[in-house]
């Protein structure tokens, strides 16, 4: 199995920067794994923000390119998002996700940071 753990979210004023950090861990767990963040606002379906994979190739949304990156340390079994010119918009619960391709689909999934965005 794999498990992933977040952490790193808050609450930040818009045009404010915030880093997640997702840990990864498990008997099953290895560095040839896409890594992926998704977040959902209330009211809203689960969406894709960025991808990773095993290489660090990178995968973005058109709504946060140029703003958010997504990198890893493979040696630390951990993913980040860099995450700079907050918008309002950008508030939501923040998920890790691990899965074969970044394209998905992404089969083990973190518990969830919060992420809130005051204007």
């Amino acid at each position: 199995q794999v498990h992933l753990v977040e952490s790193g979210g808050g609450l930040v004023q818009a045009g404010g920067s915030l880093r997640l950090s997702c840990a990864a861990s498990g008997r099953t767990f290895s560095s040839s794994y896409a890594m992926g963040w998704f977040r959902q606002a209330p009211g809203k379906e689960r969406e894709f923000v960025a991808g990773t994979s095993w290489n660090n190739s990178t995968y973005y949304a058109v709504s946060v390119k140029g703003r958010f990156t997504i990198s890893r340390d493979n040696a630390k079994n951990t993913v980040y998002l860099q995450m700079n010119s907050l918008k309002p918009d950008d508030t939501a619960v923040y998920y890790c996700a691990a899965g074969l391709r970044p394209a998905g689909p992404y089969n083990y999934w973190g518990q969830g940071t919060q992420v809130t965005v005051s204007s």
